[in-house]
């Protein structure tokens, strides 16, 4: 017969071994829907914040980051993040025009004097209602957002003067704004998925695109369109979100850590994004591209001409791109 003793001991193992699958499912992981070219500004971002995660996080939460367009495009992505199924993304906040009509300002040429003027929009008070709204309507959460590069063209022929871009075939994401914008440049938007852009450009689908520096660098744009030209026309933002239920169910440590790494990345992608520019400019010209300057200020002066009827027809909020003028 077996001692008390013995009974007890096997008991308390018993027990652990019941216990193990409990702890061991106690660690709540995170879907992150990328959708950058892989080694991109802002898929390295994404890498940093989750890498930071998931070390602080000391095992009680865990960022499982899929790159690239594994999930679907952009658009696509943050469809999943609202209905739940991704729980984070990290992007341009141009995408969220889709959901939250004001944020379509960030996607009109011009706006934005320079990186510093965009950056002190994302901490104004005017940027801070667009992110109330996404919040309270579509249940998505911007943990942080900065500034980063400037959005170029790409094309197949030189584009010098505003008369050029009439008439030309230009890829444009998904965006109402974009496609007004260049709309009213006098081209011609088509669209196609980020991932198509390359052959599209090579294979005469369109004759030009446009995208932020590092981003179209990781892509090849300059390979299949050998004229870059620094039209500097949108100043692109970074961001990291996560859908709010999924946020308000982690503990406020977790929350915490979320936070602090999301704005560590995206600082990060905003110095690193000012050492890139003319690095990656430089590299785009050793391979053959040719980087044309090009006076903007015709095109610069068609965009603001149509401010007014983008106002009136509902693009955004009449006032705002004012009230934007006068962040100093």
């Amino acid at each position: 017969m077996r001692s008390i003793k013995s009974l007890s001991t096997i008991a308390v193992v018993g027990l652990s071994m019941l216990l193990l699958p409990a702890a061991a499912s106690a660690q709540k992981t995170l879907t992150f829907g990328g959708s950058d070219a892989i080694g991109s500004l802002l898929d390295r971002q994404n890498v940093l914040f989750t890498k930071l995660v998931n070390e602080r996080a000391a095992g009680k939460l865990k960022i499982n980051f899929i790159q690239g367009e594994q999930l679907g495009n952009d658009q696509q992505v943050i469809e999943q993040m609202i209905a739940g199924s991704v729980h984070i993304y990290g992007d341009v906040l141009d995408w969220y025009a889709n959901w939250v009509k004001d944020f379509a300002i960030m996607g009109w040429g011009f706006t934005f004097r320079d990186v510093a003027h965009l950056q002190k929009f994302t901490e104004s008070a005017p940027y801070q209602k667009l992110a109330d709204e996404l919040r309270a309507k579509q249940g998505i959460r911007i943990l942080a957002a900065s500034a980063t590069q400037p959005r170029v063209m790409f094309a197949n022929k030189p584009i010098t003067k505003l008369d050029d871009i009439s008439g030309i075939k230009m890829r444009v994401p998904e965006i109402k704004v974009y496609v007004k914008l260049w709309e009213t440049l006098g081209a011609r938007p088509s669209r196609l998925a980020w991932a198509e852009v390359f052959l599209g450009l090579k294979n005469g689908v369109v004759d030009a695109a446009e995208g932020p520096v590092s981003a179209a660098f990781s892509a090849k744009f300059h390979e299949a369109a050998k004229h870059v030209i620094r039209t500097d026309h949108i100043y692109s933002s970074a961001h990291i979100t996560i859908n709010e239920k999924a946020y308000q169910e982690l503990s406020p440590e977790l929350q915490k850590i979320l936070v602090a790494a999301a704005k560590e990345a995206v600082d990060w992608a905003r110095d690193q994004s000012a050492k890139e520019t003319e690095e990656v400019m430089s590299k785009m010209a050793a391979a053959g591209a040719t980087v044309h300057k090009v006076d903007i200020t015709a095109i610069q002066a068609r965009s603001q001409q149509a401010v007014a009827d983008m106002e009136k027809d509902g693009a955004w909020s009449p006032g705002l791109w004012k009230a934007i003028q006068e962040i100093k």
